[in-house]
């Protein structure tokens, strides 16, 4: 008899899988070290002013500052600039989103 995937998953909260993927995220710097150089391709592509989105993603970036309690004096810093407790916040703030964002509905369809 096969197990079907509906009967080995888990219901989790948003915060609950916020949390196991930070967990995650602390597993993988001590297998791998940082994330530096994805993160700073994130920043870097999500700042792209050559995008046709730039302003949706300067926004959706912003949020993610907010999350994560930075100033927002310091939302257009570079990724060098910030400190490791900023960098740790981000991280979390995008794991949270990531959270959120796998509850979404499935098919989303547009107004009339």
């Amino acid at each position: 008899m096969a197990y079907k995937a509906e009967s080995i998953t888990v219901q989790m909260s948003a915060g609950q899988r916020a949390s196991a993927l930070n967990h995650i995220s602390a597993l993988r710097t001590m297998m791998y070290g940082d994330c530096a150089i994805e993160l700073n391709r994130f920043l870097t592509d999500m700042r792209n002013k050559r995008d046709e989105k730039f302003e949706q993603n300067s926004r959706a970036l912003s949020a993610i500052f907010f999350l994560a309690n930075i100033s927002k004096e310091r939302h257009n810093v570079e990724y060098s600039e910030l400190t490791s407790d900023e960098i740790t916040a981000l991280i979390g703030a995008m794991n949270h989103l990531r959270a959120v964002v796998s509850l979404f509905p499935k098919k989303l369809t547009l107004p009339n």
